[in-house]
């Protein structure tokens, strides 16, 4: 295998699956739909942005274009996550919701590389800080910061800086 026919591990079914389950683990029993684990994702992946711990990924002036894709991402990891006895999907008033299975936190608690702790960290963060907010009041926080990031982006790009 050539190195330009190698996957991309950023941002894979993978990656986005094990974001979503430690999600899950750090929040169990609590079941989240899809779009609370979208919004959680991308405040697990963009801390410092919402004032909590260092961003997990570098801040790119583009972010906030990342929802627009992030919801397909985060339904095939979960689709892996499933596939692999991880999460379990259960039906709700108001479509599904996910739950992490009793093999996820042993799964997640073997993972020691330095990524996976700053992402346990992350989701610890994201989960006690929006803990009994509901996932519109989180998503208007997200498009808050995603307006002043888009702003920010906007008058760096008019004083000359994208030259």
């Amino acid at each position: 295998m050539t190195r330009a026919s190698l996957p991309n591990p950023f941002n894979s079914s993978l990656e986005t699956g094990v974001r979503s389950l430690t999600i899950l683990v750090v929040a169990f029993p609590a079941a989240f739909d899809l779009q609370r684990l979208v919004e959680m994702d991308y405040l697990v992946v963009h801390s410092g942005d919402a004032d909590g711990p260092e961003s997990l990924h570098a801040p790119l002036p583009l972010r906030a274009g990342e929802l627009l894709v992030r919801r397909g991402l985060i339904e095939k990891g979960l689709i892996l996550m499933m596939s692999r006895g991880l999460v379990k999907r259960m039906p709700s008033q108001d479509g599904f919701r996910f739950v992490a299975e009793e093999t996820a936190a042993p799964f997640i608690s073997s993972l020691a590389a330095d990524y996976s702790c700053r992402l346990r960290e992350r989701a610890e963060w994201a989960v006690g800080r929006f803990q009994g907010v509901s996932t519109e009041e989180i998503r208007r926080i997200t498009h808050r910061l995603f307006e002043r990031w888009s702003s920010e982006f906007q008058l760096v790009q008019s004083s000359g800086g994208s030259q």
